[in-house]
């Protein structure tokens, strides 16, 4: 996620702004429209009411002279306003995106937060997002390392928004086809939630079940209890970019997703569900010998594959017999890509092959070697990115 630069606010160029969008989020964000001049311009009150109110220029009269005059000074007039929903207004209209806030009910100094708290509610976001660009690609009950590349590059396009207060968290997630990260994360949290009133009142947990296939997961739920524990509540907002229509299935103005203390049993228990529940799964794959150990000079041993292709995994642990450790052992010698097949173990997070056959080296040109090699410093470089303080990668 990248954060951007610069603390005060720097109202955009009125020719950038189109004012139905500006009114919309004043709405949006609690403003009260009082009256003003029908087809010339609506006057705008804080949600306090108390405060400078601004006059902002009707959309239809965007051929006007003086729109652009009266634009930039109701966006000034938000720059220099002490409301704080005033830069959120102005933070929509300059970040594009859906906007992902978190809220977490705990105490406070202020606007501060001990150093603990701020690092806890960063990194729940961050695993909130993992798990929803994850879920995204294809839903599973746990995904262990699988997927990281991918989801390191969607975070990569994340913005982080100014921080107001200790306690909270905003960021902008870009608005592509289908809106993927946003949607998946709101209708898992949705999901969530009502699994978690279902549990907490039958004993159950069915419901998680079939809420994978709606992108409820075990790092979602594990990232929720992180967000949860030590508060006394929890609240998640989406908000739809205002530049883009909304998706559809979905409420104009989602409702908060809330959380709270008395959630987290169930959350625990529904991760280590997942856990257990999630099967091993057949590959074939390609990788690249990084690393041999073996207790005795002769004999079998203990083999770490670089996965190139057949595998969203970034290494795999493999124990071979004497004859495929000495395969193994001579391929990584000269440089040699091996093919190799059986089961990636759930057990551990999908980073052992088990009932291993067929490993066989590739023989491939000096051109394609040098490509693997490329491939393979690509692949560790993004993997690093995408598991930074992530436990399950």
């Amino acid at each position: 996620m990248t954060q951007p630069t610069g603390d005060a606010p720097t109202p955009p160029s009125p020719e950038y702004v189109d004012s139905a969008v500006l009114t919309g989020l004043l709405k949006q964000h609690g403003w009260h429209r009082r009256g003003g001049a029908p087809g010339r311009y609506s006057r705008w009150t804080p949600p306090s009411g108390d405060g400078t109110s601004l006059l902002v220029p009707d959309a239809s009269r965007s051929a006007y002279a003086d729109h652009g005059e009266l634009l930039g000074e109701a966006l000034t007039a938000l720059s220099r306003s002490s409301v704080p929903s005033a830069r959120e207004v102005l933070d929509a209209l300059t970040i594009p995106g859906d906007k992902i806030s978190w809220r977490r009910v705990i105490p406070r100094s202020g606007a501060a937060v001990s150093w603990t708290a701020a690092e806890q509610l960063r990194s729940a976001a961050r695993g909130m997002l993992v798990a929803a660009t994850l879920a995204a690609v294809h839903p599973a009950g746990w995904f262990g390392a699988r997927h990281r590349t991918h989801a390191a590059r969607v975070l990569d396009e994340i913005l982080v928004g100014p921080a107001p207060a200790g306690h909270l968290l905003s960021v902008y997630a870009p608005v592509p086809d289908g809106r993927p990260t946003a949607t998946t994360l709101l209708r898992a949290l949705q999901t969530t939630r009502d699994a978690v009133d279902y549990t907490r009142t039958t004993g159950g947990l069915d419901p998680f079940d079939d809420a994978v296939a709606l992108g409820v997961s075990h790092e979602l739920v594990r990232a929720l209890v992180k967000l949860v524990r030590g508060t006394e509540g929890v609240a998640i907002t989406l908000a739809w970019s205002p530049l883009v229509a909304g998706p559809r299935g979905f409420a104009r103005r989602p409702e908060p997703v809330e959380f709270s203390p008395g959630d987290i049993p169930t959350l625990m228990a529904a991760a280590d569900h997942y856990r257990e529940r999630e099967p091993s799964v057949p590959v074939s794959l390609t990788g690249t010998v990084v690393r041999l150990r073996r207790p005795e000079p002769s004999g079998g041993g203990i083999v770490r594959l670089q996965v190139l292709a057949g595998a969203d995994v970034r290494q795999v642990r493999i124990q071979l017999d004497e004859e495929s450790y000495r395969i193994a052992a001579h391929a990584h010698l000269v440089g040699l890509p091996l093919r190799i097949s059986g089961r990636l173990e759930s057990s551990g997070g999908f980073r052992r092959l088990t009932e291993v056959s067929g490993i066989t080296p590739l023989d491939v040109d000096e051109a394609e070697r040098d490509r693997l090699l490329k491939a393979l410093q690509s692949v560790r470089e993004s993997f690093e990115d995408a598991c930074a303080g992530e436990p399950d990668c």
